[in-house]
């Protein structure tokens, strides 16, 4: 149905069939823009399992490398690639002066973790950043806010540190300017603790961590469209 268009409480004579065809032209555009869009979504769909089932595969690898490394208190998350580093004093309290154990540890780490991962074009091609961020525990002294704020500063530089000792490691420098590219550090604070299930309450310890996270890029659905009518 065409939408009247009225002047002075009047009919204009043949305004109505313009207004009909340009209602029925938008209506058939409409449906074409749709027709697209479902058959994009479900294209997109099997592509993206596709692309998780090589990702899952991707992520294994990395399990079984850092399993000959000598590495310890470190949690992979086997859908994304990211890695939880426990505290293990990698840092004197108070501090964001990586120490030399912390060095130990991430001499051992990194090579494996970012050859693989950079090496793997399947994997990187999808990944927008490669993220460095600090946590720290909710102790400290002072009001919340400022607990919260020196604890901000606190574990973002904490992360900054990690991220200059990355170019110290022994990982293949092909993709240094790559990861120089990618990578990025942010300070969380203590606003993502982690939880101890059987209290309830945050294990400060587990709390206290280093996570490296790989943060994938946005899917734009026009180029899934545009991707579509050119099929």
């Amino acid at each position: 149905m065409g939408i009247l268009a009225k002047k002075g409480g009047a009919d204009i004579p043949g305004e109505n069939v313009a207004w009909v065809a340009i209602s029925d032209m938008m209506l058939g555009m409409f449906i074409v823009f749709l027709t697209l869009f479902v058959v994009a979504l479900t294209g997109f769909s099997d592509s993206a399992a596709q692309e998780k089932e090589k990702q899952i595969e991707i992520i294994s690898d990395i399990v079984k490398e850092l399993q000959t490394s000598d590495v310890e208190n470190i949690t992979v998350d086997r859908m994304t690639g990211d890695l939880k580093i426990t505290d293990m004093g990698f840092f004197d309290s108070g501090s964001a002066v990586l120490n030399q154990r912390g060095k130990d540890f991430l001499n051992a780490l990194l090579p494996k973790y970012l050859n693989t991962v950079f090496g793997t074009p399947s994997m990187i091609d999808k990944v927008e950043a490669f993220v460095i961020q600090g946590h720290t525990d909710s102790t400290g002294s002072g009001t919340p806010m400022q607990v919260y704020l020196k604890n901000l500063e606190l574990s973002a530089a904490r992360a900054a540190s990690v991220a200059a000792y990355v170019y110290e490691t022994d990982f293949d420098k092909q993709y240094q300017e790559k990861i120089m590219k990618m990578m990025t550090v942010e300070g969380r604070s203590h606003s993502d603790p982690i939880i101890n299930p059987a209290t309830g309450l945050e294990d400060q310890q587990k709390s206290r961590r280093v996570e490296l996270r790989l943060r994938t890029k946005k899917v734009d659905i026009m180029d899934l469209l545009l991707g579509v009518s050119r099929q």
